[in-house]
């Protein structure tokens, strides 16, 4: 993208930063069928050609001063964090120091950008539902949970999402968080379940069968495309709306094992194409994950629309490959 100002579309012009990533490149898709014109910022250019526009910036590094002028040479109306907005496994391999540069101080010198700028932007900042830490199997987790997170990660998390939701509240930046859940749904991150679920399905149909482990949890999962749809609704800051947070997911804890059902079934493989194997599975959460979504509801209008079998099966189509070799370019975002 140029440096000089573009014009805004119908809606504004929006920065996703992180928006080639899983949930990143879906918020683009998004806004841009809102009316939006979306600029990508990302370390990273695109896998594939026909996005959005894109800007090259190491957001982990990129200093205050930097995103204000991002912000102000794009005269952005709506600017959404869904940097690492899908990728939890990673938290397991990165040290502390990556974790509060990613997690704790790009929100915190995103918010500072955005309060020195003339007009006034609103943010959309993608938190997660590891935030609350483990809850007790059979209660749902609202906003109204005390947060007690375990680990450094979950711990890292809701310190960047509490500085957007301070930040907001005391009247600097208007802003909202969306808590999400574990998601799925075409072009999974390698790193999260889905995508390594995916890897195995390729490998079972190439090879016959595949072993895998599972453990006995039951999380929430949202198809990652009703996440993106989430975020046109919020940006609309009002009462009841800025700073204030919002989960997002299905309402239902689903059983690993069914989970990995569905997408057997998507994929079109018999029961013993895939050998599982129950053990202990590292998580950043409990063993049970089930969001209260009434708040997202209420205030947003906001509810899943697309069901677990269907997520799965557009998972599996958009990784199939198509005529000359490429992966068919599935559901778009």
């Amino acid at each position: 993208m140029p440096d000089s100002p573009t014009p805004a579309g119908p809606a504004g012009n929006a920065l996703v930063l992180g928006g080639t990533g899983w949930v990143g490149r879906h918020v683009c898709a998004a806004l841009a069928r809102r009316g939006y014109t979306v600029l990508a910022v990302a370390r990273n250019p695109p896998a594939a050609a026909g996005g959005p526009a894109f800007r090259s910036l190491d957001l982990a590094a990129a200093s205050t001063g930097a995103l204000a002028r991002l912000l102000a040479d794009t005269r952005a109306d709506v600017v959404v964090n869904a940097t690492d907005a899908a990728n939890a496994t990673d938290g397991w391999d990165r040290t502390d120091e990556e974790l509060q540069v990613a997690n704790v101080r790009l929100p915190g010198r995103l918010v500072e950008a955005m309060a020195a700028q003339p007009r006034r932007p609103c943010l959309v900042h993608f938190g997660t539902i590891h935030e609350y830490g483990p809850v007790e199997a059979g209660t749902s987790v609202s906003e109204t949970t005390v947060p007690r997170p375990v680990n450094a990660y979950a711990r890292t998390r809701l310190a960047g999402s509490l500085t957007v939701l301070d930040a907001a509240r005391s009247g600097i930046v208007d802003a909202v968080v969306l808590r999400l859940v574990n998601v799925l749904g075409p072009g999974p991150s390698p790193a999260s379940f889905p995508g390594k679920l995916l890897e195995l399905l390729r490998e079972a149909a190439d090879r016959g069968a595949a072993g895998l482990t599972v453990a006995d949890a039951r999380r929430d999962w949202l198809d990652v495309r009703d996440a993106a749809a989430a975020v046109p609704l919020a940006v609309r800051p009002g009462p009841g709306v800025n700073g204030e947070a919002f989960n997002l997911g299905s309402g239902t804890a689903v059983h690993t094992r069914d989970l990995v059902a569905l997408a057997r079934t998507a994929a079109g493989l018999p029961p013993h194409a895939l050998t599982e194997r129950e053990s202990t599975v590292p998580g950043l959460g409990g063993d049970w994950i089930r969001a209260d979504i009434r708040r997202a509801a209420e205030r947003l209008g906001w509810a899943p629309r697309i069901g677990l079998a269907r997520s799965m099966e557009d998972m599996w189509e958009a990784a199939v490959p198509a005529p000359g070799g490429a992966p068919s370019a599935g559901q778009p975002g």
